[in-house]
């Protein structure tokens, strides 16, 4: 071969991708693919559907513990930060009431609990689900702009060790899947 002559790029791919008409097609899709021992994939739906994070075996959110997390965290602060400063830093006798009046913390105490419970519930939401991100490999697809529409789909990623580009279209044709587009990266 001569220097002259070029050879032809070739796109890595993301993975294999299937279009589905019903949210049920697509969940029994989920299942025949798993069962063939496909494991690294992804579901994009223009709604929520009922048990598919269960189907593609996501593990569990740990949203909640961060929740959890902030919201003591923020009610303790408050609590300790105005022990502090009417026992410590600025004691004040007024009215012969004690420093230590701790039901009069509780608004502020319950307030800076829900304030740091959202807070963080918002900060780790977008963490979490690694946004933002404007671009996704699957947005190479002209017909994925249905997802947001009408239709459903699936795509096994090229991660999976089990991924062979053939075999993964066989396996998505025969899960019913209307097409088979690859996604590349």
């Amino acid at each position: 071969m001569s220097h002259s002559e070029q050879q032809p790029q070739v796109q890595p791919l993301h993975g294999v991708m299937a279009e589905f008409a019903e949210p049920e097609t697509l969940v029994a899709a989920i299942r025949k693919v798993r069962g063939q021992g496909y494991v690294k994939m992804e579901a994009y739906t223009p709604f929520p559907v009922e048990g598919l994070s269960d189907e593609l075996g996501q593990p569990k959110t740990k949203i909640q513990w961060i929740i959890l997390g902030a919201g003591i965290f923020g009610g303790l602060g408050g609590f300790a930060l105005q022990t502090w400063t009417t026992t410590v830093a600025y004691p004040l006798n007024y009215g012969a009431r004690p420093f230590f009046s701790w039901p009069a913390y509780m608004p502020v105490t319950f307030e800076l609990t829900i304030l740091s419970a959202a807070f963080a519930a918002v900060v780790g939401m977008i963490a979490l689900n690694g946004l933002p991100q404007p671009y996704h490999p699957v947005f190479n697809v002209k017909e994925f702009d249905a997802a947001s529409k009408d239709k459903f789909f699936l795509c096994v990623e090229s991660t999976d060790p089990k991924f062979d580009v053939e075999s993964v279209k066989t396996a998505l044709k025969s899960a019913g899947a209307l097409a088979v587009y690859e996604v590349e990266e």
